[in-house]
């Protein structure tokens, strides 16, 4: 972070009682920012609180209705993000707006292509991007990549240079390590340091919280539309920074067991299970328990709910439900013996984007119980009231909902069919803190039905704060398992090897 002590810089874009409505609904109530040079600006909030509003302002996407965009001290009004960029205030949104049949080259450079002789300057083109790029430090992109070919990060790089070429002076991201694997988010820290050492003013926005307090100057946080404080990163902690969020304490984010909760017996029993990912698994689930999941990027963890749920089966091994052994070699036979996974990619295997919410809370229920829809159907909206799902209606689009009422929707869809046995993989990835808790809570209720649930997830305060056992993956096969409330040191531990070095020694 910035030397508090340092003298202070005059802000290159200041938002100043920025208002917004829809349909005569104030959405923004006179919300204020500084954007400094050299400094990245964490915006928060729960979905809802007005972040994508008044970034969107910001870009140029929507106009305010009341209130100031202030650039260099005057006052602009951008009427579309084109004129935005122009100005030097560039977003890196979520959807990226990259032509993937296309170069880098000729992304970075699309409609503003350099000519030469009435001709477009190829080589010019590839040498100014190859210039941003050593800018950032980033030596495994060409700039003849095809865009398509690239990874989400590369992309997300990609969308980054863009702004650069046009000199932008701040550069807006809104969730951009929301689809980034764990390697892939050390980049981006990278490309983000890099660009607050040459003077960019960073408006950074997520819902991973420990990524705010690990790149932001100042955390601006919203709720409702309303601004509720604005001030250093440094003077505030997360149980401070939560509590402003969701308007309560941090000790209701990871909720204790429900009262009534007993463990019972193992419900699925794996032995010596193996494929071509995973070797020697060993591991019981019991009714009643949340196991929670944890190791690297590559480690086996989402291998191993794939494996019990029969989406890449074990090869090799026993596995048994309710002590009787079984095979299960696909999704359909898992399901049917009662037997949920939640994936870890909701949008592209969890659910049918264009389809109604209704219609995505019976796809299980249709696959594989056609017969049990009728009723089923009746019992989906209360099953939503249970989930707090914020939408305007079973009809509408589940494209149009928000990324936590998105996930609710998939938990609802899995809940229909009455499962004893609940995989979860990164079921908080990208969803706001509110939606979070929403979570836990419903992951603690299956519980004390005596659901057996095992609980992937890639936070690591998330797995010690809701697991009431650990169990830790590396190169395919379980390291070590570790009881509730085991240090983070402890868990990093048995997933890196250093346990071993250290028992070694």
């Amino acid at each position: 972070m910035r030397d508090a002590t340092a003298p202070a810089v005059a802000p290159v874009l200041s938002a100043v009682d920025v208002r917004k409505q829809f349909f005569g609904v104030e959405v923004l109530h006179g919300v204020s920012l500084d954007l400094v040079p050299g400094t990245v600006h964490g915006l928060v909030g729960e979905n809802g609180a007005g972040k994508s509003t008044l970034m969107k302002i910001i870009a140029g996407v929507y106009r305010r209705d009341g209130g100031e965009v202030r650039l260099d001290g005057e006052t602009v009004d951008f009427g579309h993000p084109v004129a935005a960029a122009r100005a030097g205030v560039a977003t890196v949104f979520q959807e990226f707006n990259l032509l993937p049949d296309r170069t880098v080259a000729q992304n970075v450079f699309l409609g503003r292509e350099p000519a030469r002789f009435g001709l477009v300057d190829v080589a010019a083109m590839r040498r100014s991007t190859q210039e941003l790029l050593d800018g950032l430090g980033i030596a495994g992109i060409s700039p003849d990549a095809t865009v398509g070919g690239l990874t989400v990060a590369e992309q997300q790089i990609v969308e980054i240079v863009k702004a650069l070429s046009v000199d932008a002076r701040v550069i807006s991201m809104d969730e951009p390590t929301a689809a980034l694997a764990d390697h892939e988010v050390s980049i981006l820290y990278r490309v983000i340091r890099r660009l607050r050492e040459r003077g960019v003013a960073i408006l950074y926005v997520s819902h991973r919280l420990q990524e705010i307090f690990d790149l932001c100057d100042t955390i601006t946080v919203l709720k409702d539309g309303s601004l509720v404080s604005s001030g250093p990163a440094a003077e505030l902690d997360q149980p401070t920074l939560v509590r402003r969020m969701v308007g309560r304490p941090i000790s209701a984010f990871f909720p204790d067991a429900e009262p009534g909760t007993e463990l019972g017996g193992s419900l699925v029993t794996v032995r010596g299970g193996g494929n071509a990912q995973l070797d020697g698994i060993d591991l019981d689930l019991r009714a009643g328990e949340v196991v929670g999941v944890s190791g690297l990027q590559g480690s086996g963890r989402t291998e191993l709910v794939e494996a019990i749920f029969g989406a890449a089966p074990f090869t090799r091994g026993e596995l048994r439900l309710d002590g009787a052994r079984v095979s299960i070699r696909q999704p359909r036979q898992a399901v049917r013996r009662g037997i949920a996974l939640v994936t870890e990619d909701r949008k592209r295997t969890g659910l049918a984007l264009h389809q109604s919410i209704l219609d995505n809370a019976l796809l299980a229920i249709r696959s594989v119980f056609p017969r049990r829809t009728r009723s089923k159907r009746a019992e989906i909206p209360g099953v939503f009231t249970a989930l707090e799902l914020v939408s305007r209606g079973p009809g509408q689009e589940v494209q149009a909902l928000s990324g936590g009422n998105q996930q609710k929707v998939v938990l609802a869809k899995w809940l229909a069919t009455a499962p004893r046995v609940v995989l979860l993989d990164e079921p908080t990835r990208g969803i706001d803190v509110g939606a979070k808790i929403a979570v836990y809570r419903l992951i603690r209720e299956l519980a004390k039905r005596g659901v057996a649930i095992l609980f992937v997830s890639s936070e690591l305060p998330e797995v010690i704060g809701m697991a009431d056992r650990i169990v830790v993956m590396r190169d395919g096969r379980i390291a070590g398992e570790l009881p509730a409330g085991s240090s983070e040191e402890t868990v990093l531990g048995l997933a890196t090897g250093a346990a071993d070095e250290r028992g070694g020694a």
